[in-house]
């Protein structure tokens, strides 16, 4: 074991230019002059793409999505409510210049709310289908795809027309989310399977079929950031528990005291998708490419070395980052040892998939790195010390702690802790691992 007459390298130790960071640190915004730039209520990122989707980012198909105020409100807000004895008489209602919601009770009932313009507000709609209302379109993200194609096989969960958000105009720009988006005719239809009721001042709410859960951090989007609860928003925007299952019958009870406006930090999951909320003021505080950039370049300055073949290592740069290239490190994840590419240690009887440390000889799978690109992820501007094990994305130690204690919504009724670059599912204690670099030995 040779691991004493060895410098070990933590990245943590590395003199990181403070002052050169701090001014990378700003978001591009803020470079340019506020007062011409329009206003930004804040930004949707889907998890599981690190920076863009496999295929590239094409019209209303990307990985985040920036949600600016609209040259003209088209904000909606409930007004007539009719109750229709027929579902034709009910079509007769809901005419298509004006947005309404159909709730069918029965055959013989339905009842329609008229929505009338609010120009107070703009609305925002999220969901799979590509028809004009939607304006961005999600699809199901399938865990460390490299390729569109490879999720086009999955029957999607996602709703055509799955959420809205609705952000005031005015200052503080508040956001709030509402289930079920309308469609080409301006219309939201609940048929008769789905969970509905009157409320206690006699208006109609009701769930969409696989539901629209958020959760809220606590302490905000931050160091300091701890995983809330999760919620499920109705279509009026009121909160419930969450149900048995995500598509039964009986609605969860009713939280009081929580709101469907959303904070820096919310997670917005759709059933096949979930979706970060940051908000402008948010994003202002949160690294920026060009950080985490020069956080890279920072790295492969201080020349890691493999202890084994001593070549130098170097983070590859941030637009190849699916091609594992010859200088990238890899590391062992039950030790956090960082090493060149080397066929030591293979273990045969393991299926070649656990290898043994040549520094310390424990035993687990051995990962390239990969830098975390997507700076909205990130809770801090820390350095890139730590993994997310097992795919071996690398981010600032407090945001793999973030990450690894949040539960996210996986298939009807499960949840699980995943990598928020690839939405892989995080294995071994903690999810993460501390990177222990070799320094040069010159």
């Amino acid at each position: 074991n040779n691991e004493k007459s060895v410098p070990q390298l933590l990245i943590s130790d590395l003199k990181f230019e403070k002052k050169s960071l701090t001014k990378l640190m700003f978001s591009p915004d803020q470079e340019n002059h506020p007062s011409k730039a329009p206003v930004k209520y804040g930004e949707l990122i889907v998890l599981g793409y690190n920076g863009s989707l496999p295929n590239g980012d094409r019209g209303r198909r990307k990985s985040r999505f920036a949600l600016f105020k609209r040259p003209k409100a088209n904000g909606v807000k409930p007004s007539t409510v009719h109750i229709a004895c027929t579902p034709q008489a009910a079509k007769a209602i809901s005419n298509k210049d004006q947005h309404s919601i159909s709730y069918t009770l029965s055959r013989a009932q339905t009842v329609v709310v008229e929505y009338t313009h609010d120009s107070n507000t703009d609305m925002f709609q999220i969901g799979r289908s590509t028809e004009s209302p939607i304006d961005f379109v999600v699809t199901d993200t399938v865990p460390g795809s490299q390729s569109n194609s490879d999720t086009q096989s999955v029957q999607s969960t996602i709703s055509r027309f799955a959420c809205r958000i609705i952000c005031e105009r005015n200052p503080p720009f508040t956001a709030r989310i509402y289930a079920a988006g309308f469609d080409s005719s301006k219309n939201i239809f609940l048929g008769e399977k789905a969970a509905k009721w009157k409320t206690s001042d006699g208006q109609m709410d009701g769930l969409t079929t696989n539901g629209v859960l958020v959760m809220h951090p606590r302490n905000g989007f931050t160091e300091d950031s701890k995983p809330g609860v999760w919620r499920e928003i109705s279509v009026c925007g009121n909160v419930f528990s969450l149900r048995e299952t995500r598509s039964a019958q009986q609605r969860g009870k009713m939280v009081e005291n929580e709101t469907n406006q959303l904070q820096d930090g919310s997670l917005i999951d759709l059933c096949g998708a979930t979706l970060l909320w940051r908000t402008a003021e948010g994003l202002s505080r949160t690294p920026t490419v060009k950080h985490l950039e020069a956080l890279r370049q920072e790295i492969n300055a201080a020349r890691p070395q493999c202890p084994v073949g001593f070549n130098t290592l170097a983070f590859p740069s941030m637009k190849r980052k699916d091609v594992v290239d010859e200088k990238q490190p890899w590391v062992y994840l039950n030790c956090g040892h960082v090493h060149g590419y080397h066929n030591w240690g293979n273990k045969e009887e393991r299926d070649g998939k656990d290898r043994e440390c040549p520094m310390c000889r424990s035993v687990g799978p051995y990962v390239p790195l990969w830098l975390g690109c997507e700076a909205g992820f990130y809770v801090d501007a820390g350095p890139p010390t730590h993994a997310f094990s097992p795919c071996g994305h690398v981010c600032s130690e407090k945001t793999t702690a973030y990450w690894s204690q949040i539960p996210l919504p996986h298939g009807t009724h499960t949840f699980h802790a995943a990598c928020p670059f690839c939405a892989h599912q995080l294995a071994g204690e903690q999810g993460y691992i501390r990177l222990i670099f070799q320094g040069p030995l010159d």
